[in-house]
């Protein structure tokens, strides 16, 4: 049954989903989750604190990427070059086992 029709034959209305965390009154409309108006009551200064060490994070993240990529790469180089160095010198010991 769709909605309508469960409504009239069921008689269930079930309205918006709402809920309340730390004091903030949310509602969910369109898919997410959207602040009631007038429900925050939190202070402007916390809320500037909150986005400036949010920005931080984001930067620090950022940064943190940056390094694995680089790690990783050095690693990737190092895994290249030691595979090639086992090459050549397994080439060396076989070389050297047919002049004996």
């Amino acid at each position: 049954l769709d909605r309508s029709t469960r409504e009239i034959e069921l008689g269930l209305e079930y309205g918006i989903p709402t809920m309340n965390l730390a004091g903030q009154s949310l509602k969910f409309e369109n898919g997410q989750w959207v602040a009631e108006s007038g429900s925050f009551t939190g202070d402007r200064r916390e809320m500037q604190r909150l986005r400036k060490r949010n920005q931080q994070l984001e930067e620090e993240n950022n940064l943190l990427r940056l390094k694995v990529d680089i790690l990783l790469d050095m690693l990737s180089e190092t895994t290249a070059e030691s595979h090639l160095m086992e090459k050549e010198l397994e080439e060396l010991r076989s070389h050297s086992r047919r002049r004996k």
